[in-house]
């Protein structure tokens, strides 16, 4: 038996002795190195998922990492036969969701950048000289993935957009685990891993760094502090704070925004730009909420209208009657793919749509048309729970027929589903669920009344929402009271980045936030078990 070593889905036959970046390099896949192959930048992580007894021993450049993943500098082959599977922290470029449906009108174009001759002005102030176009990026800072959009300040038009999977998941695969992480590792090793990844996709981008004058970070609280290097453990504690919101109260500040210069993050950039964190919500409810809030402009909605995002930490904001609540769904990484055993995100070969005819027959759409799945999204999960709920292959308690353990996609790469997987998605839900049934009570409604759902999220664009509905992951109501507005934290950051003023309104918005603690509702277990059966929301156990 010869030794395999496979990454990012391309195979080599290899040797004893080589290193997973030797490897790489010969199948030509890209891993991202500062320091030229010898474990000082801590950039080139792979996560291992077969075959990790074959690699060398953990090397002390090492150790900072968590379980299942390595430097692909220092790992290297340690057997004669076997096979090793794993893949980079930026693999083949993830899927950018535009909502198509909001546009920023050339008469509201307002950026903080602007020109006199060869001079750059911020604010109205002398930047720098350059006679280059005025260029400034919109980021979208999730948990698992960073979604970049370059625009041009002078237009208002997209030059470019690219995404990639966050790097900090060897901290974990949701925030507290990555709060916990920056407490127990000195250094700023999450910072630094998630700018060298940013430095990278800037460097790769078509124009002169140098003519970009200010990026606009949305993220949540925990993500958007440790971008800025901020210490992020009053987060992971009650009240679960940021700092800047403990400095706010404290008169220390004026608002929850941050605000630094790409020199000091050393982003590769004109270093005099202005680096900008949109504010905070409340708690967890974090900056990528504020963008929503802002792209979709809830604040003039009438009637009673929400915008879920769905995600590792899921948002919810409701405006009912121009009261304005929110709440953060400690949802983590299910429905992106984590912690389920052949999960991924919206990667070329991952199934994202699932169906089961009258004659018990499946089919699927794989992402990229690959002629075999090598695992499943998002979206591909929903289906499919929804289509064993149909058919009767699942109960409304996740319990396979047949007493099985698993359910398994035919023609895969032995993709399948396995019941501790469906009871990952079930809690994941359910905390969603308990999310609004409580805001909604301290509102005096029910999901029910809702005249305006708005859908966002990294898979939302995908998702089919009779499955959805039948699982009980959105509120069962019609088609048309519900708009899927793909991911709006980057529309957000982009209107953010196009206009001053539209800012400002954010920061006043923001002041008037009420933020619900779910955890602190009475009723909340009650909420979060029923919301972890799969049957409509508000329906009783027979609905299954």
């Amino acid at each position: 038996m010869s030794l395999e070593i496979k990454v990012n889905g391309k195979s080599l036959s290899a040797r004893r002795g080589l290193s997973i970046f030797e490897c790489s390099e010969e199948l030509g896949v890209h891993v991202p190195t500062s320091c030229n192959k010898n474990g000082k930048c801590r950039e080139c992580i792979v996560e291992i998922s077969k075959g990790k007894e074959l690699l060398s021993k953990l090397s002390s450049e090492e150790e900072h990492l968590g379980a299942g993943f390595r430097l692909a500098c220092r790992a290297c082959l340690d057997a004669d036969s076997g096979s090793v599977t794993c893949h980079t922290m930026r693999r083949a470029r993830m899927r950018i969701e535009e909502s198509g449906w909001i546009e920023t009108p050339n008469a509201g174009l307002a950026p903080a950048v602007s020109r006199d001759g060869d001079w750059v002005l911020l604010d109205g102030e002398p930047l720098t000289k350059n006679p280059g176009p005025l260029l400034g990026i919109a980021l979208d800072l999730g948990t698992t993935t960073v979604v970049l959009r370059l625009l041009d300040l002078e237009s208002g038009k997209q030059v470019a957009a690219t995404s990639f999977e966050n790097p900090q998941r060897f901290g974990g695969s949701d925030v507290m685990a990555r709060i916990q992480y920056d407490s127990d590792h000195p250094g700023r090793l999450l910072q630094r891993t998630l700018l060298s990844y940013l430095a990278h996709c800037i460097e790769d981008l078509d124009c002169d760094p140098a003519t970009i004058y200010e990026i606009i970070v949305a993220g949540n609280t925990t993500m958007r502090d440790l971008l800025f290097g901020l210490d992020v453990s009053s987060v992971g504690q009650r009240p679960y704070r940021s700092t800047t919101e403990h400095e706010l109260e404290s008169g220390l500040r004026e608002s929850t925004g941050i605000e630094s210069t790409a020199k000091k993050l050393r982003l590769p950039v004109c270093p005099q730009a202005r680096i900008v964190g949109l504010p905070l919500l409340s708690g967890h409810v974090g900056a990528d909420a504020a963008a929503c809030l802002l792209a979709v402009d809830l604040d003039a909605s009438e009637g009673l209208a929400a915008i879920m995002d769905i995600g590792t930490n899921t948002e919810l904001i409701v405006n009912g009657g121009g009261r304005l609540l929110a709440a953060s769904c400690p949802a983590g990484p299910a429905f992106e793919g984590g912690s389920i055993s052949c999960g991924m995100p919206g990667l070329e070969g991952a199934i994202e749509s699932v169906r089961i005819d009258a004659g018990g027959n499946l089919s699927y759409k794989v992402i990229g048309d690959s002629p075999r799945a090598e695992g499943i999204c998002g979206s591909g999960l929903v289906e499919l729970l929804g289509e064993l709920l149909r058919s009767g292959r699942m109960d409304h308690l996740g319990r396979l027929a047949n007493e099985a353990d698993r359910f398994e996609l035919p023609e895969t790469d032995s993709v399948y589903l396995s019941e501790e997987d469906i009871s990952q998605l079930a809690q994941a839900k359910g905390a969603n669920v308990s999310g609004l049934e409580i805001v909604m009570k301290n509102l005096g409604r029910s999901c029910e009344d809702l005249d305006q759902f708005y859908l966002a999220g990294g898979f939302a664009s995908h998702l089919d929402l009779d499955s959805a509905r039948r699982i009980g992951l959105i509120p069962d109501l019609p088609d048309e009271k519900i708009t899927r507005i793909g991911n709006a934290a980057i529309e957000g950051a982009t209107l953010a980045l196009l206009s001053t003023r539209r800012r400002l309104e954010l920061e006043e918005t923001v002041n008037r936030i009420e933020h619900i603690e779910l955890e602190t509702d009475p009723d909340f277990f009650d909420h979060f078990v029923e919301g972890c059966q799969f049957k409509p929301i508000g329906a009783g156990e027979s609905a299954a």
